[in-house]
């Protein structure tokens, strides 16, 4: 049985393009699942993941405070000179170009927690990185999309940090705290985490692509392009910078992950609020919430597998 949730848990990037799929066939099928349904799908995605940590994983990231300064410059510097660029590069019209660039400034999204567990890179250091950028996202993001877009974009700080605190924080430390007094609770929690989390992750993306059909129909080629080429980028420059500044494989996938990854829900929902007279703005972040699953679960499943074989290697050394 544990063998084929983590196989399921593993298909997480077909999952999502079967549930993506049928999203623009028959969106009714999934757009149900807004609202309130997102933020408690979340949470309870950050409480299974929180059940697999130990408190000690926590001390351990507060000894590195480097990588989470790094995470953090690169979240708020790579992905808003990406979006800007690419936009740029594209000729994007107003509203798509409006749309990536808020996209781009906003903060590590929670999706983001998932797959670095699934790639078994640094979770907690993941998480701490999240929490970091949503709160400091309270300035940074209307700010940078003031400067790079031309228009401002006020936020909603003491509601995104209730948010962070019950999508993230809350859950982890309650996983954490079953972990630490009921093991066995936590193991049978832990085993089926993986899976639940994919399905509640396809249903979150699955919504947001039914609610912009026929916005994505009409445009669908180049607003591909500027999101594959914003994130693509992302996870590529998050990489490289923290291999630069020598971290260990499990915290430079954490960070590479992180960047690349940006909360699109978030995105969304700004963009829907603020630019209501320009609702095409909202379009890029429906398919970056697709586009950076979709590439961010392939990078997680190509380093869990390396990672498995260099652990049977150490076995087998161990062995001799």
């Amino acid at each position: 049985m544990r063998g084929f949730l983590a196989l399921s848990a593993n298909l997480f990037p077909v999952w999502l393009l079967v549930f993506c799929g049928l999203a623009l066939v028959w969106p009714s099928l999934f757009t149900w699942f807004s609202g309130s349904w997102i933020v408690w799908g979340l949470t309870f995605i950050m409480l299974g993941m929180g059940t697999t940590l130990e408190a000690g994983a926590f001390r351990a990231v507060f000894k590195m405070p480097g990588a989470v300064v790094l995470g953090f410059v690169a979240q708020f510097t790579v992905m808003p000179l990406l979006g800007w660029g690419v936009a740029k590069m594209l000729s994007l019209p107003p509203d798509f170009a409006v749309g990536l660039i808020l996209v781009a400034c906003c903060p590590g999204g929670t999706a983001s927690n998932v797959v670095t567990y699934m790639a078994r890179a640094n979770v907690a250091l993941s998480v701490v990185m999240t929490l970091c950028s949503t709160l400091a996202a309270v300035v940074v993001t209307p700010w940078l999309t003031q400067g790079l877009a031309g228009q401002y974009l006020p936020v909603d700080g003491w509601g995104m940090f209730l948010t962070t605190l019950q999508v993230v924080v809350a859950p982890v430390v309650f996983g954490v705290f079953l972990n630490h007094r009921m093991p066995r609770l936590a193991g049978v929690a832990s085993m089926g985490g993986p899976l639940f989390s994919v399905i509640l992750i396809g249903l979150i993306c699955a919504s947001i692509i039914g609610q912009s059909r026929e916005a994505i129909l009409s445009h669908g080629f180049l607003l591909l392009l500027a999101v594959g080429l914003l994130h693509g980028f992302g996870f590529l420059a998050g990489w490289l910078v923290a291999r630069v500044f020598r971290f260990e494989s499990p915290e430079a996938e954490a960070i590479s992950i992180e960047v690349g990854m940006q909360n699109s829900g978030l995105a969304a929902v700004l963009a829907r609020t603020h630019f209501a007279a320009n609702p095409l703005t909202a379009v890029p972040a429906a398919l970056s919430s697709v586009t950076h699953s979709v590439i961010g679960s392939c990078l997680a499943a190509l380093w869990r597998i390396k990672r498995a074989k260099e652990d049977r290697l150490r076995r087998q050394e161990g062995k001799t």
